[in-house]
């Protein structure tokens, strides 16, 4: 079983920056994607970005146009992976519930229904 724990979300102005963080654990049978995802009010859940296990290759929502890099932390004990998401020139229409998800693939799959595990996620307001 894998846990997943979101944490960095806030409020902010337009044009600033938020460092979001997933911190994985439990026992991981294999080699693991993680991903982040967001959800607005009323909208679906959106792909933001994901990087592959061993952070050879990543990949971006369109909407991210430069503006957010994902990188990953994998702890050498395997007691606790760490996942980030940097996030700059934020715009009020980024606000959503920004969640952590974790897959075992080894390719960068960004729809949801690919993801094994999920955090509770981190809220995300951007002020205008």
């Amino acid at each position: 079983q894998v846990q997943l724990l979101e944490s960095g979300g806030g409020l902010v102005q337009a044009g600033g920056s938020l460092r979001l963080s997933c911190a994985a654990s439990g026992y991981i049978f294999r080699p693991y994607t993680m991903g982040w995802f967001r959800q607005a009010p009323g909208k679906e859940r959106e792909f933001v970005a994901v990087i592959s296990w061993n952070a050879s290759s990543a990949d971006y929502g369109d909407f991210v146009k430069g503006r957010f890099t994902i990188s990953r932390d994998n702890a050498e004990n395997n007691a606790k992976k760490m996942v980030y998401l940097q996030t700059n020139s934020l715009k009020p229409e980024d606000t959503a519930v920004y969640y952590c998800a974790a897959c075992r693939s080894l390719s960068t799959p960004v729809r949801p229904d690919e993801y094994d595990y999920w955090g509770q996620g981190t809220q995300v307001t951007v002020s205008s």
